[in-house]
């Protein structure tokens, strides 16, 4: 799965400032292997749709998600606490593919399934306590192509639009979840099924 290409993909770094850090791998994973994990993630992973709680209300999330991780590298946020999965033989290889891209090793695993369009996540950052002062979060992204979008959190100003492929691989750290928020907005492009697989380093409980 994480042969090597008839080519070596060429980081880009996208920002690189005193409010973060972004880097975009186009084809950390060539198109055939993108393909076969995206299938092979799709049916193996235990995905579910949790619900938060919003004033009073169980609101379902608009998309389905899992998490996986070493023992002890327990998540959660908006008051969801998400079940640990234990690592598949394929997630272990991704993984590896991830930590030689960053340069940075991960206990734990969040993975997305956006089915169509309509399924999205709003304006966020991955700033919880557990995930340390300036996280590292790398994010691989399987299947149809979407909308990454960010803006600073103070004035809303300064945005960033990236377009994440099948196989592109988008290293965030630095003070970026400090600063920046960030969303994959619903579209009514009829696109396909989108995996989003963010590797971070969770501190044991």
């Amino acid at each position: 799965m994480t042969q090597a290409h008839l080519f070596k993909p060429q980081p880009e770094t996208i920002l690189d400032n005193e409010t973060g850090r972004i880097v975009l791998v186009q084809q950390a994973l060539s198109p055939e292997s993108a393909g076969r994990v995206f299938d092979q993630l799709r049916h193996e992973v235990n995905w579910q749709q949790d619900q938060l709680r919003i004033a009073g209300r169980c609101i379902p999330i608009p998309r389905l998600q899992s998490w996986y991780g070493d023992a002890g590298a327990l998540y959660g946020y908006s008051g969801l606490s998400l079940k640990s999965n234990g690592w598949t033989p394929t997630l272990l290889e991704l993984r590896a593919l991830v930590e030689h891209w960053s340069c940075v090793a991960f206990n734990s695993v969040l993975l997305n399934l956006y089915r169509d369009g309509q399924d999205s996540v709003g304006w966020h950052s991955d700033d919880e306590p557990e995930l340390g002062r300036q996280p590292v979060i790398a994010s691989l992204s399987l299947g149809a192509s979407r909308y990454f979008s960010m803006r600073r959190k103070r004035s809303g100003e300064g945005r960033i639009k990236i377009q994440l492929d099948s196989g592109s691989l988008l290293v965030m750290s630095g003070a970026l979840q400090h600063c920046w928020q960030h969303q994959v907005a619903k579209t009514s492009v009829d696109v396909g099924e989108r995996i989003n697989l963010t590797f971070r380093w969770v501190r044991p409980d």
